[in-house]
């Protein structure tokens, strides 16, 4: 199978707040594996694909917060998103988190 991803995923649990910017509709769940650009969201409630999301993540107290679209969809199980519209020091705050669990 075709590897599409342009950045290295890691195993990363955080506690994940997911708002639909349409319908103001909010689940939660938890990260499996978190990017620079995306990350699978584990929730009995995905949002169906192509959804404008906002999602909230959460590491100690630290909060990283962006807009996203579900890429992939599955009910039951969860999602994946891509992120967008993200702050650079929304990024450094990602690229600080990743870079502890990529030398963990």
């Amino acid at each position: 199978m075709l590897e599409r991803r342009r950045a290295p995923r890691y195993p990363v649990s955080l506690e994940a707040e997911v708002t639909e910017v349409e319908t103001g509709a909010k689940l939660s769940g938890r990260t499996s594996d978190v990017s620079r650009l995306g990350c699978y969201i584990d929730t009995i409630t995905p949002s169906p694909k192509g959804t404008k999301i906002v999602v909230r993540l959460k590491h100690s107290d630290e909060i990283f917060q962006t807009g996203a679209v579900v890429i992939y969809s599955s009910q039951g199980l969860g999602m994946g998103v891509a992120f967008t519209n993200f702050s650079p020091d929304q990024q450094a705050l990602l690229d600080g988190w990743l870079a502890t669990v990529s030398v963990s």
